[in-house]
């Protein structure tokens, strides 16, 4: 079942509960899924539905933190919406899990003593590999401490 489906199934189900809070912003997801996939001309890979849902979450927290003081209705609704968008985003990597794929890429690479120069070519192999499911500031600062 793909993410469009469950989402708008998860949609029905907040209009059948009058949860018009939830309904809104399972709106709002499934608006941005759709657009995306009209966008593409064709479904949505896994990665690439994440990778809506993150976009999502991440304007919503902007709107919330551009949001004036006063305007606590602004922040509540953006609130609600995170914690609907949460349900739908991937799981983040652990820093183990990302310091385990970094280990991956050096062996991969056959790197034995990695130094900063071989930062350019971990990250290129790594990237791919934790896209979508791990920040890239927090990739970066670990191969920043195990190429050190």
């Amino acid at each position: 079942m793909s993410m469009i489906e469950t989402v708008r199934s998860q949609m029905m189900e907040a209009m059948k509960n009058k949860d018009k809070d939830r309904k809104e912003a399972l709106s709002m997801l499934l608006g941005a899924l759709k657009n995306k996939a009209i966008d593409k001309r064709e479904d949505l890979t896994e990665a690439e539905e994440f990778e809506v849902v993150k976009k999502e979450i991440k304007q919503t927290k902007e709107t919330m933190e551009l949001a004036p003081a006063d305007r606590t209705d602004i922040k509540e609704a953006c609130e609600i919406r995170l914690a609907v968008y949460q349900e739908f985003a991937p799981e983040e990597m652990s820093e183990e899990a990302i310091r385990d794929q970094v280990k991956e890429v050096l062996a991969l690479l056959g790197i034995t003593e990695p130094s900063g120069k071989d930062k350019g070519k971990v990250m290129k192999e790594l990237m791919p590999r934790v896209k979508g499911r791990a920040d890239g500031g927090l990739v970066n600062k670990i191969v920043g401490e195990m190429l050190g």
